[in-house]
């Protein structure tokens, strides 16, 4: 008979979580069953009162018989009852009985007797305006959770206080591992059952109950499906399109591609590890040797793996150049494939279907295919890698305590983005839908344009297609708000697990237990988690008018030290926005954050109605020219560095983009003319001459969208003066924001915004903002007194083969 004894073995402490390389069972077993219960008995008692107050009972005919929903009650109640046998084998046998496998056996109970009773609730009873299928949050949160916790087991699997098959001979020993592999082998099963929902009706309740309707309402149901429905099925669907049966070629760089995706992954590890390496050996007084053999180290896996400012390293390049060919083969087959199926198509179907909806269906599904794929095989399949690296690499480099915070974090976030994702999938194919009305109304008046003018229903077929766009951009704020939704909750989750892992490890640096690079390696990995990225499904910019907008933006580069604080402004097509303030208000913050080298952290900026953080980077940059304060030269000829504003520009556009940049002549003047080197970084020309030659490179691109960071900055006042009219033109019939450091430069903008620590002080035009006499007067009047006292200025200029020159 077993001995009866205190809570803990050993009477050691339950707050001692961590003992012997693994969770003391004590803390493990009270933990476990607490979480679980407080979730299934706190939310389900919450799904109960809702499903009392505003559900109904379904009637017997249309509750489904399924065998696979009675194994999950069997399988429920043979987890409730595991514990209370394992503990009837305890009481039997030799050892001692502790107080904590009590309580765990009576909390593990009540809790799967408590996940019992939703299965049957769930099972026997309907939400009235339900249209959806599947379990409720609770129950999959629960079914999560308790196989999370039978793997956070695996984490102890060297302490000799547990109870694995390997670990003793002892037949106690071997009960227990039994008992935990039964637990482990349930668990899973229900979690996979639990998305298939066996004991649910396959359609929304209300549909069954509406014979009637059944052809409207069976289109209606075919909406509301779940996207896990058949997942094996659409998985073996797109695949074919990934793997390229016939062609060698295809094949070796599909896996040539997956082997440089696995190298990505060794390479993201290894960049943190050196990097704590470096901080470690410059704070302990490391040789110059050593110190120099890891930084080079570093700065090579830098290279490969990329990551400054946004851009991608070289595995990441070559792996996108290269799979540029298997997308094209994908978007072949698809297109092909769909074009012979629609030919295929009866008389009849074609007959109860518009051009402008299928055209618009075929369109959106090649790119939907790629952009799945793509994001599947290099988004979704590196991140499960990279959490799964990230809990081994920290629970054995540091403590499991950070590999239970990463993998809690991990679970929650993609329980989470999942339960979330499923719920907005019917806005997004409402949005799809309205969408395909819109454009078939489109398509279809205009391809009866005649009938229209025969009966002067211009009007009519007018107000027809704005409603259709009025009902798309109701169901698109629907997704935009539920996307805004899942963002956030993504943002909450990872931000509680880096507080909580940040938190432990400077606790564990200021006992000595870690170094400070422990914590420089725990921090590095979240900083690329902000890296401004493209959106999932972010399409091309339209750029119509060129109108801008900042609506209460924030921002800050890095936490604490907000640089803009609720800037709001607009810039109606074709007007000149000027920023003026002084050093460190936010100028060219502003800048940057429209040209989206930044993400906003607060706000929305908008271009045409558009928001730039939905758009694709290269679309939006395409239309927007910059010129910026420090202008930096590729070691070139002055043409090729003009060029490459438009590198398909010939000599003569080039020539005539110098000309408006008042540059041309100076660059005749030269004995190469413009096949002058310019030397690193432009080194051999002027400041004034390089700049020029950024405003021509500017010119050349013919933008829809100005930026002049105080482009004339390094100019003397002859030629600013010159170059004003020219800049005038340039901005002419196009929206520019100009950053002005001399105020005599920006007299004649539309709009003159007065910044002062990153707030907009004052705003108006020149005349407008001198009669308030605030802040722009102020510094009106202090550069006029300054250029009163200094005289005209005057300045030399480097030119290349010879010492001197305006």
């Amino acid at each position: 008979m077993a001995v009866l004894g205190s809570y803990c073995e050993g009477n050691s402490s339950i707050a001692q979580a961590w003992v012997q390389q693994g969770f003391q069972p004590c803390f493990f077993f009270t933990l476990v069953p607490a979480v679980l219960l407080s979730v299934c008995l706190l939310l389900g008692a919450l799904q109960s009162a809702c499903y009392a107050r505003c559900g109904r009972a379904m009637e017997p005919k249309y509750i489904p018989r399924s065998r696979l929903y009675r194994g999950q009650v069997l399988l429920s109640l043979l987890l409730a009852l595991q514990p209370l046998g394992g503990l009837l084998w305890q009481l039997g046998g030799p050892g001692r009985l502790y107080g904590y496998m009590v309580l765990h056996a009576g909390l593990w109970a009540l809790s799967w007797a408590a996940a019992v009773a939703l299965l049957q609730l769930e099972h026997t009873r309907v939400l009235v305006r339900d249209r959806t299928r599947g379990h409720g949050t609770v129950l999959l949160l629960f079914w999560a959770l308790a196989f999370a916790a039978e793997n956070l087991a695996l984490v102890s699997w060297r302490s000799p206080l547990w109870w694995w098959l390997s670990r003793g001979p002892h037949v106690l020993l071997q009960v227990q591992f039994s008992l935990w592999l039964l637990r482990y082998i349930c668990t899973f099963t229900l979690f996979v059952l639990g998305m298939k929902a066996p004991g649910l009706p396959r359609k929304p309740y209300m549909l069954l109950v509406n014979e009637e309707e059944r052809d409207v309402e069976n289109t209606q149901a075919g909406r509301t499906t779940s996207t896990w429905k058949d997942f094996r099925r659409k998985l073996r669907l797109l695949v074919q399109y990934m793997w390229p049966r016939g062609n060698r070629l295809l094949q070796g760089l599909v896996l040539f591609c997956m082997a440089l995706m696995g190298l990505e992954r060794a390479i993201n590890v290894f960049v943190p590890i050196y990097y704590k390496n470096i901080v470690n050996e410059l704070t302990g007084g490391a040789p110059w040797h050593t110190l120099a053999w890891t930084v080079c180290i570093y700065v090579a896996l830098k290279f490969l793996q990329g990551g400054g400012a946004g851009a991608t390293g070289f595995l990441s390049n070559l792996r996108t150049f290269l799979w540029v060919w298997v997308q094209q083969f994908t978007n072949r087959q698809v297109q092909v494939q769909l074009f012979a199926h629609l030919h295929g198509l009866s008389l009849r179907w074609h007959l109860g279907r518009r051009t402008g909806e299928v055209l618009r269906s075929v369109d959106r599904g090649t790119s939907s295919i790629n952009s799945l794929l793509s994001y599947v095989v290099f988004s979704i399949v590196p991140t499960i890698a990279d959490i799964v690296i990230g809990i081994i690499y920290f629970t054995s480099a540091f403590s499991a305590w950070f590999g239970l915070i990463i993998f809690m974090c991990m679970s929650l976030y993609l329980t989470l983005t999942i339960l979330i994702t499923e719920w907005r999938t019917k806005y997004r194919r409402d949005m799809n839908t309205r969408d395909n009305e819109a454009k078939s109304r489109a398509v279809d008046s205009l391809l009866n344009f005649e009938t229209v003018k025969y009966y002067n229903a211009e009007s009519y077929e007018v107000n027809r297609f704005n409603e259709a766009i009025r009902k798309y951009q109701v169901s698109e704020w629907k997704v935009s708000a539920s996307l805004g939704l899942l963002n956030q909750t993504q943002n909450l989750v990872i931000g509680l697990g880096l507080l909580a892992g940040s938190l432990l490890c400077a606790y564990f640096v200021t006992e000595h237990k870690l170094q400070v690079g422990d914590f420089v390696l725990f921090a590095l990995p979240h900083l690329y988690e902000h890296m401004v990225k493209d959106a999932v499904n972010a399409g091309d910019l339209r750029l119509e008018a060129g109108r801008i907008e900042f609506e209460n933006v924030h921002f800050s580069y890095v936490e604490g030290k907000e640089i803009l604080h609720d800037v709001s402004f607009s810039v109606m097509p074709g007007q000149t926005l000027a920023l003026v303030g002084p050093s460190g208000s936010g100028k060219s913050t502003i800048i940057r954050l429209l040209f989206r080298f930044y993400d906003v952290w607060g706000g929305c900026i908008r271009i045409d109605g558009q928001d730039i953080s939905q758009v694709k980077q290269a679309s939006l940059r395409a239309h927007i020219g910059v010129v910026p304060q420090d202008t930096v030269l590729f070691n070139d000829t002055i043409s090729n560095n003009i060029r490459y504003g438009r590198v398909s520009a010939t000599d003569e556009e080039v020539q005539e983009a110098a000309r408006a940049a008042d540059i041309h002549d100076r660059i005749l003047s030269f004995p190469d003319g413009y096949s002058t080197q310019v030397g690193e970084r432009g080194l051999k020309l002027s400041g004034g001459e390089k700049q020029r030659v950024a405003i021509a490179r500017t010119i050349l691109k013919g933008p829809r969208i100005i930026l002049l960071d105080e482009a004339t900055s390094a100019l003397d006042t002859e030629t600013e003066r010159n170059i004003q009219a020219s800049l005038a033109k340039v901005c002419a019939h196009r929206t520019s924001i100009v950053v002005a450091h001399r105020l005599s430069t920006v007299v004649g903008a539309d709009q003159i915004l007065v910044l002062k620590e990153g707030r907009v002080v004052e705003r108006g035009r020149h005349e407008e903002l001198l009669q308030k006499g605030g802040v722009y007067a102020s510094m009106w009047l202090q550069q006029q007194a300054g250029e009163d006292g200094d005289g005209k200025e005057c300045g030399t200029e480097k030119a290349p083969g010879s010492s001197k020159g305006q």
